[in-house]
């Protein structure tokens, strides 16, 4: 499932919470919940790629230092 229709599959999930409680919130504001949704999403997946990224170089560090010493 693609980032941006995910993020407004929660909003809008939320937005049914919000009016069965009875209540109602202008249409902007899920709007920009939906955008706030999308950007943690990428943020958290920026902070895997990153993580990958070093495990990543470790290993051709490791793989660098070990041809150095292949007989």
């Amino acid at each position: 499932m693609h980032r941006t229709q995910h993020a407004q599959e929660v909003a809008d999930r939320f937005r049914e919470l919000v009016e069965n409680a009875g209540d109602t919130l202008p249409a902007s504001h899920y709007d920009e919940l939906s955008l706030l949704i999308e950007a943690a999403v990428d943020s958290a997946l920026v902070d895997q790629l990153e993580g990958m990224a070093t495990k990543l170089d470790g290993m051709a560090h490791g793989l660098r230092h070990d041809a150095e010493f292949f007989d």
